[in-house]
């Protein structure tokens, strides 16, 4: 089942979906696990995953940090950065076409992209001794080609000396130029279990914590027994290309990943802002219905009878703030909390206020209250929405 609310207090194993390049969400979710305290037994990973579980099991946050903060196309594969760039974000007309023909034949001669650099990447910052005495338990995946059967390695019991060569054998994405590992072919354990959460199951955890970046591969189907609490994290927006090593958009997606993680640990309010708050159901209707009957009047309802009392008020929660959610795109059973919030972040959106911030309630409508009135002296178009949030916030810094 999905767990409701988080408990510091358990101790949690970490699944790593594979994903290439969208890897570095995860560096960012890892950093708000770390500073709340959260304790991890156990990382189950694919591909990025595993490359990023071993960073974990190793416990250097700065390393796994500088690693994607540096990556480029030439730090994964040999490739040239610049061409690699166009192609990758189809930049056609600016590609080097006799340039990267001559690296296409080569590496189809070759048999696929090779991943000297990744290999050398690993050879430098990946500790075999630290991973195997770790207190995390590692457990990776892979596809042995040799007799087509997914593997699971697990940290502690694979061959001395052979770790890094199988964190490279669960990363050998399809395009990747396969090496052999002890007289056999691996491929990219996502082509056939890329979200491992039975490789926890089946060790006995109960407290799983499962990082999505929806990558390319097979989500293989389990079944979730009764006893075992699942906690996901996941973007609610999209990352970038697997293959777009891009160090602009590691940094991005490392902030992306770790307020993505803030909202369910703390938890935060909010969709699209993140906001530190807890306050009930009730003060939010409270805020909702606070402004008079003549503004609500003119905002929610205008061009109608004049209206009072419950009459008004009926008319407000059972016909005006239900047109209002439909606008701002709420699901059906919204909150009262949820509307108000889509009230404010409609306006934030709009008066571009810094979205990768973690505010207090306060600072956030403080902000806001601000930036609408000096949007109102610079913009004679009415938005009743905007002008609505004012009434709102007003009345809750009077």
């Amino acid at each position: 089942m999905v767990q409701e609310g988080f408990d510091f207090d358990k101790e949690y194993g970490v699944v790593l979906e594979g994903g290439g390049a969208k890897g570095a969400y995860q560096i960012g979710v890892w950093k708000a696990l770390l500073e709340l305290g959260v304790k991890i037994k156990a990382v189950a990973g694919v591909s990025v995953g595993a490359l990023n579980g071993a960073l974990i099991c190793m416990g250097d946050y700065e390393k796994a940090v500088d690693i994607w903060k540096n990556i480029s196309y030439s730090s994964i594969m040999n490739v040239d950065d610049v061409e690699m760039d166009k192609l990758i974000n189809l930049r056609f007309k600016d590609i080097n076409i006799s340039s990267v023909s001559k690296q296409s034949r080569k590496i189809l001669v070759s048999g696929g992209l090779d991943v000297t650099p990744l290999k050398q990447l690993l050879d430098d910052n990946v500790d075999e001794k630290k991973i195997r005495e770790s207190d995390i338990e590692f457990i990776m995946g892979a596809f042995n080609v040799s007799n087509l059967k997914a593997m699971e390695i697990t940290a502690k019991e694979a061959e001395d000396g052979y770790l890094k060569d199988y964190l490279m054998a669960s990363s050998s994405f399809p395009l990747f130029k396969n090496s052999k590992l002890l007289g056999k072919t691996y491929l990219d354990g996502g082509i056939t279990n890329n979200v491992p959460i039975d490789m926890l199951i089946n060790r006995g955890y109960k407290n799983i914590i499962v990082i999505r970046i929806y990558g390319i591969g097979v989500e293989k189907k389990i079944k979730i027994p009764e006893d075992v609490n699942l906690t996901y994290f996941a973007p609610k927006q999209p990352l970038c290309n697997v293959l777009e090593f891009d160090r602009k958009k590691a940094i991005r997606n490392i902030m992306l990943g770790y307020y993505d993680a803030l909202r369910i640990l703390k938890p935060l309010a909010g969709n699209d802002y993140y906001i530190d708050t807890i306050r009930s159901q009730k003060s939010y209707l409270e805020t909702l219905i606070s402004p008079s009957e003549e503004e609500m009047g003119s905002l929610l309802i205008p061009n109608k009878p004049e209206l009072h009392g419950e009459v008004y008020l009926r008319k407000c929660l059972e016909d005006a703030y239900p047109q209002l959610a439909m606008a701002l795109k709420l699901n059906k059973g919204w909150k009262y909390s949820e509307l108000y919030y889509a009230i404010l972040e409609y306006c934030a959106k709009k008066v571009r206020l810094k979205k990768y911030k973690l505010y207090t309630e306060q600072e956030f409508i403080s902000v806001l209250y601000e930036r609408i009135t000096e949007h109102f002296k610079k913009e004679d178009k009415a938005d009743n929405i905007m002008q609505l949030a004012l009434s709102l916030i007003k009345n809750i810094l009077a």
